[in-house]
Order: structure tokens, then sequence, then C-alpha cells
């Protein structure tokens, strides 16, 4: 099963080469990646994008997010990635569910929806 990460992973990095963003994470990152003629915007993490693109880069990278929830979605039902992010968690192990909830704060599924399935793996969201 896939992750969120792989489904947005290559659409992100061809808005990134578009928009003529980069990550940096130091000034000396910054200074041999950035075109000195043009001046950027930090976007947070270490993104770096010049002005002008930035704001399109922004409403690129939340369609593209969007995107990847449907997408994830429509390949494995929320049920199992629920318990994807559940496992993930090692939240059966902790005996906390609550470490998955921001990991499922973009997908269309409750917080009890997520504990219904934390108690009872055959509990399926997506039949609600």
């Amino acid at each position: 099963m896939k992750y969120l990460a792989e489904y947005t992973a290559g659409p992100i990095e061809d808005a990134m080469a578009t928009a003529g963003a980069f990550f940096a994470f130091g000034q000396e990152q910054c200074d041999a990646k950035a075109d000195q003629s043009k001046q950027y915007a930090q976007l947070g993490m270490g993104l770096m994008c010049p002005v002008d693109t930035a704001a399109q880069l922004t409403v690129d990278l939340a369609k593209i997010h969007a995107q990847g929830v449907k997408d994830d979605i429509a390949d494995n039902g929320l049920n199992a990635i629920i318990r994807r992010e559940l496992n993930n968690y090692e939240c059966y192990y902790t005996g906390d569910a609550t470490e998955a909830f921001p990991a499922l704060a973009d997908y269309p599924v409750t917080e009890d929806d997520i504990l219904k399935v934390f108690k009872n793996k055959n509990y399926d969201p997506d039949n609600r």
C-alpha cells in the first residue's frame, strides 16, 4: 500500500520545477541553488521559491495534496488508510490512537471513525 507522499511526490517535484522552487537548509545551500537575479520567498520548512511564482506554487501544492488524498482513498479505501496510519504511528503498540489523528486530518474521517477502527479492525468508515 502506498503512502500519501508516494501519490504526491512526482507532481510536487514537477510543480516545484515549474515554479523554480527548491529546498535549502542554510544560506550556503540557498546561495548555491538560487538565481541571483531573483528575489525568493521562504514558504516554510526550507522551501524557497521566486517571489513571482510563490503564490501559484502554494495553490498548486494544495491541489496536489487534495488530489493525492482522493487517489489514496480510491486505491485503498478509508478503512485500510486508517489501519495503515494506526500501524505507522505504532498505535496498537502504545495503546494510543490519537497519535494517528494528525496524519488523517485531511481525510474525510472523524476521530470517532479512527477510534472505531482502532478498537475493531473490521469497522469500515467507507460503509457508514
